[in-house]
């Protein structure tokens, strides 16, 4: 929406808002009108949203997104903490293949991978660019998962023991907009 000829960012997500507008005068009016008639609170600059720390350098321009905090409890919850990291999100000539599948998973073993693979696809949105591929490949099978799929699952998560905090750096101002660069 654009409030006197400045443009609002509302994202929402349930009951969670984060508003952003480059007119700081103009976002505080509308954040007040806003809280007045949903009759809610606010909680400061954004530095969590949706298990996603967030930390800004206003005078370096830049935004760091992470998931420091929910990769250790990935790690924890399955086990994955203290064992050998890899540097790899996925083994070398992995090929995974539905002819690995096992017709009839017992559930404990169907459950632990939908979890991994679950696990790693939230780590993908916002923060994780470098775990696509991986879960691309390791979500194929989640139906159906095999012993070769689960592998491939734990080394990802092994991948993330060795990464677990690795952040996504924006920067603004020091290219040209629209121009990819990595």
């Amino acid at each position: 929406m654009t409030i006197d000829g400045h443009r609002i960012l509302l994202g929402t997500h349930i009951d969670d808002f984060v508003i952003a507008c480059a007119n700081r005068p103009v976002l505080d009016a509308f954040c007040k009108r806003l809280l007045e008639a949903c009759d809610g609170t606010y909680e400061g600059p954004l530095e969590h949203y949706l298990a996603c720390e967030i930390a800004r350098d206003l005078v370096a321009n830049t935004t760091q997104r992470s998931r420091t905090h929910y990769s250790k409890e990935v790690l924890r919850t399955f086990g994955f903490w203290d064992n050998p990291p890899r540097i790899t999100p996925m083994k070398p000539n992995t090929r995974l293949s539905k002819d690995d599948c096992d017709l009839s998973p017992k559930p404990d073993f169907h459950k632990c991978y939908s979890g991994i693979v679950g696990s790693v696809g939230y780590l993908v949105t916002m923060t994780r660019p470098d775990l696509v591929w991986s879960y691309s490949e390791i979500s194929k099978y989640v139906q159906l998962p095999g012993q070769p799929h689960m592998e491939a699952a734990e080394h990802v998560l092994r991948y993330i023991q060795h990464t677990w905090n690795e952040t996504v750096t924006d920067t603004r101002g020091s290219r040209r907009i629209n121009e990819l660069w990595g």
